[in-house]
């Protein structure tokens, strides 16, 4: 189980990485104006994409490992929390594709300030997912 919890935590980690740096590329490509500028930025979204999506991809698949190896867990609330959490973060690395997708088109809607909001709801999402599996409060 202690593997199983050690590569979890890598891959979270690398997720996380890629989560909190994307949407700050959004925003620098956001106010892009040159041509070359704009072509690094779709460059550089897509290798993060890539590695992120690797990091979360096996984040999830440790974390369903460790409840396969301790399925007495799926009793406790924290749990059922966390993974609902866990769900949500998984919809915002979607909606990063999307507008990954978007400002490679040169369709982008959304400000710096939008970007500079969204670029936080990893961070709440971190704060609460870590709260919940150390604290285990329910």
């Amino acid at each position: 189980m202690l593997w199983l919890k050690a590569f979890h935590v890598v891959f979270v980690v690398t997720w996380f990485a890629g989560l909190f740096y994307l949407p700050r590329l959004f925003l620098y490509h956001s106010v892009a104006t040159d041509a070359l500028s704009v072509e690094r930025f779709i460059v550089m979204e897509r290798r993060l994409f890539g590695i992120m999506t690797i990091g979360g991809t096996l984040a999830v698949c440790f974390g369903l490992a460790m409840i396969a190896a301790a399925p007495a867990y799926l009793q406790f609330g924290w749990l059922h929390a966390k993974l609902t959490l866990v769900a949500l973060l998984i919809a915002y690395h979607v909606w990063c594709r999307q507008l990954m997708a978007a400002l490679a088109q040169g369709r982008n809607t959304h400000s710096q300030r939008w970007y500079r909001i969204f670029n936080e709801i990893p961070s709440v999402l971190l704060i609460a997912i870590v709260v919940l599996a150390v604290v285990k409060p329910f």
